[in-house]
């Protein structure tokens, strides 16, 4: 299990999220509710090891988390993968698709061009829309290429921090079915956070909402 207890983290003397729990188990979707600035992404990064929070423990299949960001543990890290709202901001403008997609492997010492071209074709990316770059290429597309990379490391728990808010419906619907396939596939967790509470309804075993505790 993905388990956050009792997480508190502060900007200064804001609080951004006080004494917050919640558990993601494995094979299961787990909805997370709540209107925009609530906290739910904060949490999300927290949860993703990004974000060291002031007070509070985060475990990962029972193995206590001590470090964060790159100084956290990799077996632990890469456990964890999160798909953020914004594509444009979560990918380096100077990768093209395809070095996108293979970053996490790139970063691990093991770069795989057919795996990547297995994802791709998974998330609905066209072999010619590999060679471009991130301004070249629509925000369904950038984020496509996002979730496939999210889980080239096949992750053992998937955060999607309102991964369909700027998409279309078509697009949504799509991302939405290659994450369940994910999970299914492998038993993986997912968190899905969103304020669309009927896409909750439909894709999440249970639903929690803000605030948590």
């Amino acid at each position: 299990m993905l388990e956050a207890t009792g997480v508190t983290v502060r900007y200064g003397a804001h609080i951004a999220l006080e004494a917050a729990s919640l558990t993601v188990r494995p094979g299961e979707v787990t909805g997370l509710a709540g209107p925009s600035g609530c906290g739910k992404s904060t949490l999300a990064r927290v949860m993703a090891m990004m974000l060291r929070p002031a007070s509070g423990t985060l475990a990962v299949d029972g193995t206590p988390v001590t470090r964060w960001r790159q100084r956290a543990a990799r077996d632990l890290r890469t456990r964890v993968a999160l798909i953020y709202q914004q594509p444009r901001l979560a990918v380096d403008p100077r990768l093209t698709l395809a070095e996108v997609i293979g970053e996490p492997l790139a970063a691990n010492g093991r770069p795989d061009a057919s795996r990547v071209a297995e994802l791709a074709d998974e998330t609905g990316l066209t072999g010619e829309l590999l060679t471009r770059w991130p301004h070249e290429v629509s925000d369904g597309q950038l984020q496509r290429a996002c979730v496939a990379r999210a889980l080239t490391l096949e992750p053992r728990y998937l955060i999607c921090d309102e991964m369909t808010t700027m998409l279309d419906a078509s697009t949504q619907a799509h991302l939405v079915g290659v994450v369940n396939t994910y999970r299914k596939r492998t038993g993986a967790g997912v968190l899905a956070i969103s304020h669309d509470q009927v896409l909750l309804d439909r894709w999440a075993d249970g639903v929690v909402g803000f605030p948590i505790g």
